[in-house]
Formats: C-alpha cells, sequence, structure tokens
C-alpha cells in the first residue's frame, strides 16, 4: 500500500473532506503474527457544540480467531482547517493537518511512540499507517481509507 510514487490531494479542511462514510481495510503486523481489519467508518458531527466524531466498526481477524471491533476519537475543528484528534474519554492524541495532502502525527503514550502517516490520495481515498514501537510494542497498522458511496 505504499503512496510514495502517488501524488497526494491537498484537503483545505480536514472534517469536511473526511465527512460521511468510508470503508476501511486494515492489514495489522507485530511479532506475534499478521491479521486485519474490515469495517467501516464515519465521521459526523457529534452531540457537543463543534465537536465531531470519528467511530469505526468491524471484524479483526486474527491469530485464527475472529471478532467484532470498534473505536471512537472525537474531533474538534480548528479555524484553519486541521482538528485536535482525542480518545473517546477526551485525552488528547494528536493534531490533524491534511492541507499539503500528507501528515506525520507523534503521540508518546508512556514508554510507547505511536507514529501515524495520513497520506490523501484522491477526493474518494487516504491511507493511514501508524508505526508503533516500545519496550512492549512493536506494531505495524497500514489502512485504507475509501468513500462509502451506499
Amino acid at each position: 500500500m505504499s503512496s510514495s510514487s502517488r501524488t497526494v490531494h491537498a484537503v483545505p479542511d480536514a472534517l469536511a473532506y473526511l465527512a460521511g462514510g468510508w470503508r476501511v481495510r486494515r492489514e495489522l503486523s507485530d511479532g506475534r503474527g499478521t491479521g486485519s481489519f474490515t469495517g467501516r467508518a464515519e465521521f459526523r458531527a457529534g452531540d457537543t457544540d463543534g465537536e465531531w466524531l470519528h467511530e469505526e466498526e468491524g471484524v479483526v481477524e486474527w491469530g485464527g480467531a475472529t471478532r467484532n471491533a470498534g473505536r471512537t476519537l472525537r474531533m474538534l475543528p480548528l479555524p484553519d482547517g486541521t482538528a485536535e484528534v482525542s480518545f473517546a474519554d477526551g485525552r488528547p492524541f494528536h493534531l490533524l493537518d491534511l492541507r499539503s495532502g500528507h501528515w506525520t502525527a507523534v503521540h508518546q503514550c508512556a514508554a510507547d511512540r505511536y507514529e501515524g502517516t495520513f497520506t490523501v490520495l484522491s477526493p474518494d481515498e487516504w491511507h493511514l499507517r501508524w508505526a508503533v514501537s516500545g519496550p512492549a510494542k512493536d506494531q505495524l497498522l497500514t489502512s485504507v481509507y475509501r468513500r462509502d458511496r451506499r
């Protein structure tokens, strides 16, 4: 899923671009094996004034087992078209700036470092790569998001 040879698509307003439904395919790997997540993401206005939600739900296949999985992130739009992303419980996660079509976010969680690379390829496709490293973690999560037109 390398996007290094593909042209990026600049996005002046991250949440306006992300708004709506997306199909998600994620490859997961760490020192113990590989797996996948297949599902759907929804970016929508939340219940709190100005806040947006990024909700994902789908199925994880890992180590021969299949289970339902999901997550929710909160997003606060900023006047310059970027957004502050936080976990569902309000803890800060990272800034999201898609104005150039490419963004790298870093989140330090105790001794673990999360480095996320966001690449927008078109109005209907973007990629996200999280590399996680630390004393207890060595993971790579590579996601492709495609706009869901249904």
